[in-house]
């Protein structure tokens, strides 16, 4: 079972949509949330736009994200899954700390994310990370909580 020091010493790399690192991902995140929301989940067509992160442990992805622009002071934060066994060991925070300095670096001033309801312990990092609930910004049909956070605030 991995621990934070495991956790801790992961890289990070960003990667494009088509990266084989970044479809294993996204094909288990997927996957994850089709048993977990209820209806299932279908995910459309495949992400093209935006900068991703993967963090891989022995040739597998064990955490994925992404970050696309709205605009040019915006960005969302997008697809960020951790892998089930890494759950509990700082990955999220990190992989949710390192997209908030990769948007930061691509000149947003504020990033938003949605989740489902469902994901209750998504729901509560993010508001443990200093995330606050916004009003719905897009249409996704899967989304039922919406949140934002500033990236310069002291």
């Amino acid at each position: 079972m991995p621990d934070r020091d495991d956790a801790a010493a992961l890289d990070l790399r960003e990667v494009m949509p088509g990266d084989p690192a970044a479809q294993t991902a996204s094909a288990r995140y997927f996957a994850e949330i089709d048993a977990r929301f209820p209806g299932g989940f279908d995910p459309g067509a495949p992400d093209q736009v935006g900068t991703f992160v993967v963090a891989v442990h022995e040739g597998e992805p064990v955490a994925y994200g992404g970050v696309r622009a709205l605009s040019v002071e915006l960005g969302e934060i997008k697809r960020m899954w951790v892998a089930p066994a890494w759950r509990g060991t700082g990955l999220g925070s990190r992989m949710l700390s390192h997209l908030e300095g990769l948007a930061a670096r691509l000149g947003h001033d504020r990033v938003v994310l949605d989740t489902n309801g469902t994901l209750t312990e998504a729901i509560a990092m993010y508001e443990s990370k200093g995330y606050t609930r916004i009003e719905r910004y897009n249409d996704n049909p899967y989304a039922e909580a919406f949140f934002a956070k500033d990236l310069h605030a002291s």
